[in-house]
């Protein structure tokens, strides 16, 4: 008894309801207004305050909209006048095609309380179109045999434009055979028909051209033209007859592509060419051409395009049977195209309010209009939502559904409700569709920010762009509407000494940090502050989080070479004996890098050697060795690159040029440093002139006379001296060490000139140096000593 004392209740609000509509809607009869097409945007249609019969204000307070079938917003109401105005320039044709009249239907929403107004808009055609033929030119094959009162059935033009405006008469160029006769289909269309009125005389004239003439009914007419070429053929006295001359077909819309249609047949008694038939359309739109094809050989009709019954329902399609002796019949295919339940209905929200307040009597919470372009049952809806919940759906009139609140709500028990409308068709199988609809209930601000961490650790590379994004802090608030908006700001650092304001700053709306300015790691490795988060309460609510900022190191610094110095004004030289062993130490390159980590972890390579493979450079430590032992062979100088490379990303480097000199000894004098041969090299590189070249040779001879008496004057001098020197202190050995002066000038590492006297004992199986002395003895050969750091033995393998 109770629940259906429940129910009788609820049967009487809707009964009530809907007569409460109906009285609302009494007065409101469905109107039709009209406009031509192609009208500008903005053009007046009507004043529907006055056809309504309110006034201007009671439009704005009702909160007047207009709501179309397809959704297009093509007219629009302008609520300080109540006048209904056109939104865009409409186009009949592409609005309704062939379809005639043109009606877009619409509909008036009104609120406080709920009313509709339905109308109509009939748009209607201009001629701005003109007739147009499937093909520039048509073939006619007719036998010369055939009577007068023959009749040829001609290739229809096509005019988008209705009524009138459409193709309503043909004609064709003055001739003395032909003259053509328009006819009607059933629908209204019309359609040519070639009649010959003079027989035909092959052999007289074997070919006509024509020109074919249609005619729209529009002021002024518009017309389109094809040729018309007329083949005469000898004797062909059947034509070919169709089986049936009208065909219907029904095809599901959901066909698919490829699918037979129908299969025309027709049959032709003649023989050879005279019986071979050809199947062609000869009435064919647009969208018929490009919706069906048509085998010529088989008559077979197929879907080369989806069908769509919500936008063509049925199509009529007219074919031409044609032998090869010119005679052709003609039927008619009805396709009529069934509905299936292939649309599922749509739900269009036209008015949705949250959030709700807490504690509020019943409360609309949406408005909105449920349809289904299928037809019969398969556009038949239901429309419901979950039973749990504290809402209730109420119907109105032209399918709108309004949403209510089914008594008071509580935020703190429920803050949110996802709502799941839920609309059924009857269709087989049932299809259907859901929109869901969140309302929130609106609170008091008793909640304060919280981040979603105590702290936050934000690494930032160094030498980073002005204004880059390191990071981003996040609180959230359980709150809602502006009780739950957030706003971040930076708070005054613990530290006075900071420049915060100077080092990073906060997005206000979401918390994204930014570097204000470049980062050094090298003078600023790592800083901190707090950052504060606030609501929009009254009053408002924060709190707090810690953000430390840690400066990572970014190779930014190349290495830099220490020793040997490169920006002296004189190359350092380095001296290796010829009799070092392989792996002996030549000098050491030094070098450092101002970054940290990996970025400072250094690298040596021998980029480039006077003598490859002679001299090494370890990776690790710089050390340049001997990679092998010397020979007389091996020049002098060598010059050496070494390059000091670190292990970041991408790797910086520099490179040092190293000179080495080889030398018997430390005894030995330097050669000319690299730059002064090098210039030296160029300057004979360059080429001489005539004049140069004679100068050259006359003083290489000249200097050649003189080199010989001065050889011939040193040998006899040193024989002299040979004797006196067997005679006294030692005596010289034939060997790889004969007696000679070695000569140190000044250019080398010491700082005056020596000569020194080299004597070896005779009887020395290790061939020794004896005594190494000074030939001036006035001259400080202590110095030299302590320069040279000559030991009292070298082995003969210095080669001195």
């Amino acid at each position: 008894m109770e629940a259906g004392g429940e129910r009788f209740p609820k049967q009487r609000q809707v009964l009530i309801l809907f007569i409460l509509l109906g009285v609302a809607f009494a007065g409101w009869e469905s109107r039709r207004y009209s406009v031509m097409e192609e009208t500008m945007s903005g053009t007046l249609v009507a004043n529907l305050a006055k056809d309504l019969g309110l006034g201007v204000g009671e439009l704005a307070a009702r909160e007047a909209r207009v709501v179309s079938e397809d959704n297009e917003p093509r007219v629009q109401l302008d609520l300080q006048t109540g006048e209904l105005i056109l939104n865009e320039k409409l186009d009949r044709e592409e609005m309704c095609g062939p379809t005639d009249p043109c009606v877009m239907r619409f509909q008036v929403l009104l609120k406080k309380p709920l009313g509709v107004f339905r109308a109509e808009l009939v748009v209607r055609d201009i001629n701005d179109h003109s007739p147009e033929f499937p093909e520039r030119e048509m073939t006619l094959k007719i036998l010369e045999t055939s009577p007068p009162g023959t009749v040829f059935p001609l290739k229809t033009a096509q005019d988008l434009d209705v009524g009138n405006n459409n193709i309503q008469n043909y004609n064709i160029s003055p001739n003395s055979h032909f003259h053509v006769s328009t006819r009607s289909w059933g629908d209204g269309r019309k359609y040519p028909e070639l009649v010959l009125y003079k027989e035909l005389d092959r052999e007289e004239q074997a070919e006509l051209r024509l020109t074919l003439t249609a005619l729209d009914g529009g002021s002024p007419p518009r017309s389109g033209t094809t040729q018309v070429r007329i083949l005469v053929l000898d004797v062909n006295d059947n034509a070919p007859e169709f089986a049936q001359t009208h065909y219907q077909v029904q095809v599901p819309e959901n066909s698919p592509v490829g699918a037979l249609i129908v299969k025309v047949s027709a049959r032709d008694l003649d023989t050879g060419t005279s019986g071979e038939i050809s199947y062609s359309f000869f009435y064919s739109s647009q969208e018929i051409s490009t919706t069906f094809e048509l085998s010529s050989i088989s008559g077979e009709v197929r879907l080369i395009k989806k069908l769509d019954f919500e936008t063509i329902s049925s199509y009529e399609l007219y074919i031409d049977a044609s032998d090869g002796g010119g005679l052709s019949g003609k039927c008619s295919v009805s396709i009529e195209v069934l509905d299936v339940n292939d649309n599922s209905p749509e739900l269009i929200i036209s008015s949705l309010t949250s959030p709700i307040p807490e504690n509020s009597p019943e409360t609309e919470v949406a408005l909105f209009r449920i349809r289904d372009r299928d037809s019969g049952d398969n556009g038949r809806m239901t429309c419901s939502i979950q039973d749990e919940l504290p809402f209730l759906l109420k119907p109105s009139a032209e399918n709108f559904y309004t949403l209510v609140t089914n008594g008071e709500l509580d935020r703190e028990i429920k803050a949110e409700y996802n709502i799941t409308i839920t609309v059924t068709d009857l269709g087989t199988p049932r299809l259907k569709t859901e929109h869901n609809i969140t309302v929130l209930v609106s609170d008091v601000n008793d909640n304060a920010p919280a981040f979603t961490q105590a702290s936050y650790t934000l690494r930032v590379r160094e030498n980073n762009s002005p204004a880059l994004h390191i990071g981003t802090v996040s609180a959230t608030d359980t709150d809602a509407g502006a009780n739950a908006q957030v706003t971040y700001s930076l708070l005054p650092p613990a530290d006075p000494h900071v420049p915060l304001a100077s080092l990073v700053s906060i997005n206000a709306d979401n918390g994204h940090l930014f570097a204000l300015r470049s980062l050094d790691y090298e003078a600023l490795r790592a800083f901190e502050f707090r950052v504060g988060a606030a609501d929009r309460g009254s009053p408002p609510l924060s709190s707090q989080a810690l953000v430390r900022v840690l400066v990572e190191d970014d190779n930014d610094n190349a290495p830099f070479v220490l020793y040997p110095l490169q920006n002296t004004s004189a190359p350092c030289t380095e001296l290796l004996p010829r009799a070092a062993e392989p792996g002996y130490l030549v000098t050491k390159v030094v070098a450092v890098d101002g970054d940290a980590g990996q970025n400072a972890w250094l690298s040596y390579q021998l980029l480039k050697a006077t003598e490859p493979g002679l001299f090494g450079v370890w990776a690790h430590n710089g050390e340049v060795r001997t990679a092998r032992p010397l020979s007389e062979r091996d020049a002098a100088r060598h010059r050496l690159l070494v390059l000091v490379k670190d292990n970041g990303e991408p790797p910086l480097s520099a490179s040092v040029t190293l000179h080495v000199l080889l030398v018997d000894g430390f005894s030995q004098p330097h050669l000319p440093p690299p730059e002064a041969e090098a210039e030296a090299e160029a300057a004979a590189a360059a080429p001489a002139d005539p004049l140069t070249v004679y100068l050259v040779v006359a003083l290489a001879s000249v200097s050649s006379l003189f080199l010989f008496s001065v050889l011939v004057f040193v040998a006899v001098r040193l024989c002299g001296r040979g004797g006196a020197a067997r005679a006294g202190r030692c005596s010289v050995p034939e060997g790889p060490f004969p007696g000679h002066l070695v000569d140190v000038s000044g250019t080398g590492t010491l700082s005056h000139s020596y000569q020194y006297e080299v004597c070896l004992t005779g009887d020395s199986g290790s061939n020794e140096f004896k005594f190494l002395k000074p030939v001036l003895p006035n001259i400080l050969g202590q110095d030299v000593g302590r320069k040279l750091d000559v030991k009292p033995t070298f082995q003969s393998s210095l080669g001195i």
